[in-house]
């Protein structure tokens, strides 16, 4: 019995059924022509037959190299104690640059830097004349000192930044921070943080929240990052928490919105992500209140 080309499933000619439809040779040039014409299909559109949501999937998914930390580097240099660390740069800083650090406004302590090298928030680096400001490659083994000349070291530091808009596009920017010291730090910035090794842009981002605003943001689960926001670049300039000591910021730039913030006038929060261990840590600063506001108009990071 021949069946209709109708019934065939799907509409497709399959080898199984060109003999009851047509004699040869016929049949063989049919199949020739349908073989071809299946190439041209799949060849114009290699994802015609995946799953819409696997397509969209693969069209919307960013590159992972620009979203997350390079592991850090593992010099061949370590520091046991802060007191180590300050030995080894004492002699590459300029003269009374290590005693300003903790002393003036604004600034951090060595048992700062020491904390922040041994969680990895912070590299430190011997830059060569023609180093790359995105890689970090050349560690802190791969530059030789000449012993008359110390070479500068360079703290390189990456950081999530969110710019957060309330429903009439103002941002939100921290004015500034009261430490644990009881001095008050400017900022002028949004809600940025030190990223991990290995850690994505919204891991960051969700940490910085959950750090600085819980305390008055929405419960867990506030945090939106608008697809398609994420910009980076590098700053190379002075360090205002470690003065004398450059820095290298490379700045990854997110729009987020998150939930529960007040819409309007200056308001502060508490920090609580700052651990017993690092409170206990002598002579370390910390930041134990934050200060916000909106602004209405303020430069942002493009890429």
């Amino acid at each position: 019995m021949t069946l209709p080309i109708s019934r065939l499933a799907g509409g497709k000619l399959t080898t199984a059924f060109f003999p009851f439809v047509l004699p040869s040779p016929a049949s063989d040039f049919l199949l020739i022509f349908a073989a071809a014409l299946s190439f041209l299909i799949v060849v114009k559109n290699p994802f015609s037959t995946l799953p819409s949501s696997l397509r969209l999937r693969l069209r919307s998914t960013p590159s992972l190299s620009m979203r997350r930390t390079p592991p850090p580097p593992r010099p061949t240099l370590t520091f046991s104690s802060p007191e180590s660390l300050y030995d080894w740069l004492k002699p590459r800083l300029p003269p009374g640059a290590l005693s300003s650090w903790g002393t003036s406004p604004g600034t951090k302590t060595i048992n700062n830097l020491w904390l922040e090298l041994s969680q990895g928030e912070t590299s430190l680096f011997l830059p060569s004349p023609s180093h790359d400001p995105l890689s970090e490659a050349s560690s802190l083994a791969a530059v030789e000192e000449d012993e008359n000349t110390p070479i500068t070291p360079l703290r390189a530091v990456h950081v999530a930044i969110l710019n957060i808009r309330n429903l009439r596009g103002a941002l939100l920017v921290e004015s500034h921070q009261l430490l644990s010291d009881g001095s008050m730090r400017q900022r002028g910035r949004p809600l940025s943080e030190k990223m991990r090794p290995g850690e994505t842009v919204e891991e960051a981002s969700i940490r910085a929240v959950e750090e600085e605003l819980s305390s008055i943001a929405a419960a867990s689960g506030s945090v939106r990052i608008v697809p398609g926001s994420y910009a980076v670049r590098v700053e190379e300039k002075a360090s205002d928490s470690y003065p004398g000591l450059p820095a290298r910021y490379v700045l990854h730039s997110v729009e987020a919105q998150v939930e529960g913030l007040p819409e309007e006038g200056e308001f502060s929060t508490d920090e609580v992500g700052e651990t017993s261990e690092k409170l206990s840590i002598r002579s370390a600063i910390f930041v134990t209140k934050h200060f916000w506001k909106w602004v209405e108009d303020y430069p942002t990071i493009s890429q």
